[in-house]
């Protein structure tokens, strides 16, 4: 299969897939469903199926940057007929293709070991809140496609390497997601999904400044690009590094990129409208909410904030830090004030967050590969968190669904009629907090790792942290599980459909916990690619630089 089509078919599959359901037969609700479940399937067995291509295509160069496999897919035109011709090297996981010549804007979708951790996860995610929504009775036919065009706009940005293309997929989730949030929410549901679409176009906003100064800003004595090519624009970072606008151009352009991506992740102070989203959300779009959609904000941070103004993100690193080490104190007090067990789990994601920020931020350029560390546990972070993230609003949805309540003060006592429920629970609530052996754990260490050899103060508050984590899934644990409730006494243990969504949660929390290099052995040679592209541009040597970008010792062998 060509890189083209494989490419476009991530996208393009849960698109037609979309349509297709609108067209399926009046008041049959079973065929939707299949329908739908069968277009998440085979997207994600598409995006299996680039993962294995991915990791075998290693002699092709697919563990080359993305800068050097795009020089292989060129445009050309024609002088005479005025034809574009692309010249594409198969098997690199990159094809560029012509859209919108008059501007220079450019089809141009790449995979590497950043995307790919995050396609996987949006595949994952993707088909377990589909077999979630099965319960979904009510205009059944608007759900599903809403459902499939969010899954399609969200695998586009992973893939996007043009930054019109990645604005155009970033501005198209915003729809399903306020009508999903706006029709089959909760009773505060039309309040939570504007407040939602409102803070995202805000922030999509300043993106969208950042793009067009990076596109028509020019240098003194020199010419602008004129260019949406993240990578053109990645390798002519040094271009922008002037003093306009105080700072410079590249402060301005990481200052609006940064604001937009942390309203998207979301950091505080502009975290307020994920509680209200996720408490008044329906179970699966909260999944995916927390599971998929914070990591867009993560992505944008790590593939364009940081590469496109690395100098602005150095100027601006403790200043990000702080944000980040506010973010993980802050959600986790916030999260031991709740009573309402889903808006507990909302606080709990702006805390862990804030280890992805954080982790990003920690730009130790002294010795470059402290700081891969960091951004490495960040995006070890944006995975783990995705898989027990989407398991405990999943489990939050199943206590809902029987007791219709997620006031903690009136559960209590569910391990005893439902001790499958009650074990993977805790196992899931354990994987969130960070106990060795668990995959949050990885990352944490990580991102902690870095920050003590970026600032002892800031990593002993990210450390301290930890002990607030465990104070409220503790203490969450406890009102939820334990204890005796006689009038829980006959609740039904989860279902054959609710154990099938659970199991590969449990796997992947402790398989990553105990084998983190099977995550990190294909996915850190991309970060590790990428610090050192920031870090030659903040002055280091391209040789000292290019160290740490050779494979890690913990990666696997091939």
């Amino acid at each position: 299969m060509s890189d083209n089509l494989l490419l476009s078919m991530l996208w393009a599959v849960p698109l037609v897939g979309s349509v297709l359901v609108l067209f399926l037969p009046a008041r049959n609700d079973l065929a939707v469903k299949a329908t739908a479940l069968a277009i998440t399937v085979l997207t994600f067995v598409l995006a299996l199926v680039a993962f294995q291509s991915f990791l075998a295509a290693g002699s092709v160069g697919v563990d080359l940057p993305l800068s050097e496999r795009a020089e292989r897919n060129t445009l050309t035109v024609d002088e005479v007929t005025g034809s574009i011709a692309v010249t594409d090297e198969p098997g690199d996981f990159v094809y560029r293709g012509a859209w919108i010549s008059y501007f220079n804007v450019q089809y141009f979708l790449g995979l590497d070991g950043i995307s790919m951790s995050l396609v996987l996860l949006t595949g994952l995610i993707s088909l377990l809140a589909c077999l979630a929504s099965w319960g979904i009775d009510r205009a059944v036919k608007g759900y599903f496609s809403l459902f499939l065009l969010l899954l399609s706009s969200m695998l586009g940005v992973f893939l996007a390497l043009d930054l019109f293309l990645f604005f155009v997929f970033f501005e198209f989730m915003l729809l399903p997601m306020y009508f999903l949030i706006g029709i089959w929410g909760g009773e505060r549901r039309e309040y939570a999904a504007i407040k939602f679409l409102l803070y995202t176009l805000f922030g999509s906003v300043f993106i969208l400044v950042a793009i067009l100064i990076l596109y028509f800003y020019a240098p003194e004595g020199g010419e602008a690009l004129h260019s949406f090519d993240a990578l053109r624009l990645m390798a002519s970072s040094g271009h922008f590094s002037g003093t306009i606008f105080g700072f410079g151009v590249q402060s301005v352009v990481f200052a609006l990129f940064l604001i937009g991506f942390l309203i998207k992740l979301p950091a505080v102070p502009f975290h307020t409208w994920l509680p209200d989203a996720h408490v008044q959300a329906p179970t699966p779009i909260s999944m995916i909410l927390a599971g998929v959609l914070l990591k867009v904000g993560g992505y944008g941070l790590i593939r364009l904030a940081w590469p496109l103004a690395p100098i602005g993100a150095y100027e601006l690193s403790w200043t990000v830090a702080v944000l980040g080490v506010v973010g993980i104190l802050y959600g986790a007090l916030a999260a031991m004030a709740q009573t309402d067990f889903k808006r507990l789990v909302a606080y709990s994601s702006v805390s862990h967050m804030g280890y992805v920020t954080l982790g990003l931020a920690v730009m130790n350029l002294v010795d470059p590969r402290y700081y891969a560390y960091g951004v490495n546990g960040a995006m070890f972070m944006m995975v783990a968190h995705g898989i027990t993230s989407a398991g405990m609003f999943f489990l939050v949805g199943v206590v809902y669904d029987r007791l219709h309540t997620r006031d903690l003060d009136r559960l209590g006592g569910l391990m005893d009629p439902m001790p499958v429920y009650g074990g993977v629970t805790m196992l899931i609530f354990f994987g969130s907090m960070g106990l060795p052996g668990l995959c949050g754990f990885v990352a944490e260490v990580f991102v902690v790792l870095s920050a003590f050899n970026y600032s002892y103060g800031l990593a002993v508050l990210a450390a301290a942290a930890v002990v607030l984590t465990a104070g409220y899934i503790l203490w969450t644990i406890q009102r939820v599980l334990l204890g005796r409730n006689e009038a829980h006494r006959g609740l039904p243990d989860l279902s054959t459909r609710e154990l099938v969504i659970a199991a590969p949660l449990v796997v992947l929390t402790v398989w990553l916990g105990i084998f983190p290099q099977t995550l990190l052995g294909w996915m850190s040679p991309s970060v590790d690619h990428m610090v050192a592209t920031v870090a030659a541009a903040n002055g280091i040597e391209p040789g000292e630089a290019a160290a740490i970008a050779v494979e890690p010792e913990f990666a696997l062998p091939r």
